[in-house]
């Protein structure tokens, strides 16, 4: 397999693009792992000119990429043409955003990349072109399943070197959530986690502490039943399966540095729960991780911020985490899940 990686272009609009050009610019200095952007190579050198940036960009074949990378921007062309302006997403975005991700699944199912990393996309763009999928993580599932027959449940982790987390329900509004969180959901996201922190994370036996819906895990049934009636279930089967899992856990007592080392994983009811400790304490480096595939996949875990594309102020610390995490967890037992693992 090509231990080069492949990172897709995202919103052409946004700021991914800036930050793809400006680490490359970097790249010696970061010792950052070989990579290939799939987009369009006359897009990246219209952005290269905008911003000031001396990068040259060389078109090629993924295979040759490695070797290219030393003296130029590598792209794998999508054969589509880009048009879309730094903070103006236009026609041209949401196909091209949605092609990358296709060639990138594709050339890494067939070993022409180690891993998928994943430049940010505005997802209001894309379902007004007609995408029907939620986001990233689940369309990812969707290709798996159309290239390589292979049904999966994709699994959204939170990673920096203090915290992990992982939200068992993610885009779904708040009242809704307590209809969505059921044992089965919790046993199936647990045994995905404990399989790959195992695989890729390289721990023997993943300690997954398990956070309750409720204010102080229901309060014994005090603040609502789900706690008891779900959560609990839940991390009994997983216990029962061999699994090092426990709770439910109070939530507002489980990210703290004294908690934090307790555990490798934090399973969370919902978005915020997991992602509001995590982007405290790693607002510029944390990295979006999809357990549950066939392949690496990692993405920055911000968006597209479209006020400051083309400004070259964004901040590439995230990217550069995701490139780097992605080399690691490419090679089995690579890395530790968090500063208590």
């Amino acid at each position: 397999m090509s231990k080069t990686l492949a990172l897709t272009i995202g919103e052409p609009a946004g700021i991914g693009p800036d930050l793809t050009l400006a680490i490359w610019r970097q790249r010696s200095q970061l010792s950052l792992p070989p990579f290939y952007v799939l987009g369009d190579p006359q897009f990246l050198a219209r952005r290269a000119r905008l911003l000031g940036l001396d990068v040259p960009v060389a078109t090629v074949d993924a295979p040759k990429a490695a070797e290219t990378f030393r003296t130029a921007l590598p792209v794998v062309s999508i054969d589509r043409s880009i048009t879309a302006q730094p903070g103006r997403p236009d026609a041209s975005s949401a196909p091209a955003a949605i092609e990358a991700i296709r060639r990138g699944v594709a050339d890494v199912l067939r070993g022409a990349a180690t891993a998928v990393v994943t430049n940010p996309i505005a997802k209001n763009v894309l379902y007004q072109s007609g995408f029907q999928e939620p986001g990233h993580t689940e369309y990812l599932a969707t290709l798996v399943a159309e290239m390589n027959g292979l049904a999966v449940q994709p699994v959204m982790l939170l990673w920096c070197p203090e915290l992990a987390v992982v939200p068992v329900t993610i885009h779904l509004p708040l009242k809704e959530v307590p209809g969505a969180l059921t044992t089965d959901l919790l046993v199936r996201t647990g045994r995905i986690v404990a399989r790959d922190f195992k695989i890729r994370f390289g721990i023997a036996r993943p300690r997954i502490a398990v956070a309750g819906l409720n204010p102080h895990a229901g309060e014994e049934g005090t603040m609502g039943s789900e706690d008891a009636a779900v959560v609990r279930p839940a991390v009994k089967q997983l216990q029962a399966e061999g699994i090092d899992a426990r709770g439910p856990l109070p939530a507002d007592t489980m990210f703290h540095p004294a908690a934090r080392a307790q555990y490798d994983v934090a399973l969370c009811s919902y978005h915020d729960q997991a992602l509001i400790p995590i982007k405290t304490l790693a607002f510029d480096n944390a990295v979006n991780v999809t357990l549950g595939l066939p392949f690496v996949r990692t993405s920055p875990d911000h968006g597209t911020a479209f006020d400051i594309a083309g400004s070259g102020r964004a901040d590439p610390s995230s990217l550069i985490a995701a490139l780097r995490l992605a080399a690691r967890l490419s090679e089995p037992a690579a890395v530790p899940a968090a500063a208590g693992a």
